[in-house]
């Protein structure tokens, strides 16, 4: 991204198409989806790597209702279940200076961990956290971890996002503390 544009941050993953008129069931991300889903609103899309190089960037929610515990979003242009399916896995996003500040103090935006050092308890360096990926089995953080046998000289450790493995994040430090089992960043 350039810096002219805000980080974007997750509010949902678009699970699968239901139906067959386009709606589509959607993984809430944010702690407002109320704010995030009603009509009008316009949500960025981030495509899995390799998917929808030729669909819209952006998707205008029409309408949202929740169903069976899940949230049926419909949206302009996506009007059958082949428009559906072509986003599958698509994160749907809002800029960062559109976010609100998280109320709980162990919750972070992606924008907040991105870039932090990655240390283990003992406190020796790891590296840097570069991504978070929201996968249906929860976050990750993808950490660039220096290896001089690696052709770039480092390669990527994906570290579950949870309090056993990541006991400790402190943004003002610049830093995140790791527990991980044995064999995880190897």
């Amino acid at each position: 991204m350039n810096e002219l544009q805000p980080e974007a941050l997750a509010v949902g993953r678009v699970v699968r198409p239901h139906g067959v008129r386009g709606e589509l069931v959607v993984e809430v991300l944010t702690d407002s989806p109320e704010l995030r889903f009603v009509p009008g609103s316009v949500l960025g899309l981030k495509h899995r790597s390799g998917q929808g190089k030729k669909s819209a960037q952006s998707l205008t929610v029409t309408a949202a209702r929740q169903h069976a515990g899940r949230l049926l979003v419909r949206a302009e242009g996506v009007d059958g279940r082949d428009a559906a399916e072509e986003l599958r896995g698509a994160l749907l996003t809002v800029s960062a200076d559109q976010a609100e500040s998280p109320e709980d103090p162990d919750e972070f935006h992606d924008t907040e961990l991105i870039g932090l050092r990655a240390v283990l308890v003992s406190g020796s360096e790891v590296g840097v956290v570069r991504d978070v990926l929201h996968s249906p089995a929860g976050e990750l953080l993808s950490i660039a971890v220096e290896d001089p046998d690696a052709e770039k000289g480092e390669r990527e450790a994906l570290v579950p996002f949870v309090a056993a493995i990541v006991p400790e994040v402190d943004v003002d430090a610049g830093k995140v503390v790791l527990d991980p089992p044995e064999g995880l960043l190897e």
